[in-house]
């Protein structure tokens, strides 16, 4: 008898700590609540990762959290003077002008702790491996990367464009914590036109390049799309290169006549080449556009 009693004993000690142990809802909510109250990376949000971690190893949104905490503790900023007008497509947080009327622009700079933020990489692609079908923590880990590489977003260039191929090769059903449902094709076109978007914003010669990159790579698998046929119209435009901008002008405007992108892109470079006749061409096609 005694030793069935002490068999008993033994397994209510050996399964204690499992009965007692907290659900991965429990402390994604109770994460979910701290952070509220302190940020992602507050007072005892690192101990709570730590117990989630060790009871959850294989929990893709205790990675998640743990990379919002990296991620965050591994940015810091200072303020730098800058002889310009934007910075990350930005203006300055203090402008100023000196007395012989030189611009003297301070700029709000982030940098980043490298162990801190490979550490926010690790965790953001081990869920990404756990749950393929997150396109929001993908998202994330390209946010990361625009904010850490600054005006040469190269890796975040080429994780969008694995997401590209991912998306027209493999058709997954697209998960996103914004978005009601599954993503749609339209949906992830748009987000993909928000990054087109961020990279010719920064306004340096690699995010224009990257831009022009990103929205080629789209156009291999949606051809025609109008959407990233006008920014190659927008890139050569901006380039001044006037004779390949008209050919993607009147490539979206032959299927797309009304497109208010294309034709406000053909007024510019008309005027820009001081050809009056064809931006008087162009204004009557806007014109025609907004009266129907």
């Amino acid at each position: 008898m005694k030793r069935i009693i002490a068999i008993f004993m033994a397994l209510g000690l050996a399964l204690a700590p499992v009965m007692a142990q907290e659900s991965k809802e429990e402390y994604l909510r109770k994460y979910n609540n701290l952070v509220e109250r302190v940020g992602p990376d507050g007072i005892g949000v690192e101990t709570l990762l730590n117990k989630w971690e060790a009871a959850w190893p294989e929990d893709p949104f205790q990675m998640v959290a743990r990379f919002s905490f990296c991620f965050t503790r591994s940015r810091t900023s200072h303020v730098e003077q800058m002889d310009r007008d934007r910075y990350l497509g930005d203006p300055p947080i203090i402008p100023m002008t000196d007395s012989l009327g030189n611009k003297r622009n301070f700029f709000e700079v982030y940098d980043f702790d490298e162990d801190l933020f490979a550490q926010a990489n690790s965790s953001i692609g081990k869920a990404i491996a756990a749950r393929q079908n997150r396109l929001d923590w993908r998202l994330y880990k390209v946010n990361a990367l625009m904010a850490y590489e600054k005006e040469s977003p190269e890796m975040a260039l080429q994780e969008l464009k694995g997401i590209v191929d991912f998306n027209y090769t493999r058709k997954p059903d697209w998960e996103h914590e914004q978005i009601a449902g599954t993503v749609s094709q339209e949906q992830f076109e748009a987000l993909m036109q928000d990054y087109c978007v961020a990279f010719f914003r920064i306004g340096s010669d690699d995010s224009k390049e990257a831009f022009k990159a990103l929205s080629e790579h789209i156009l291999k698998y949606s051809k025609d799309n109008p959407l990233f046929v006008n920014n190659l119209g927008s890139y050569y435009l901006v380039k001044r290169d006037f004779k390949k901008a008209r050919k993607y002008i009147d490539q979206v405007l032959k299927k797309h006549p009304d497109d208010m992108t294309a034709l406000q892109n053909g007024i510019i470079m008309a005027r820009s080449q001081k050809d009056e006749k064809l931006e008087k061409k162009y204004r009557a096609m806007k014109e025609k556009a907004q009266n129907e």
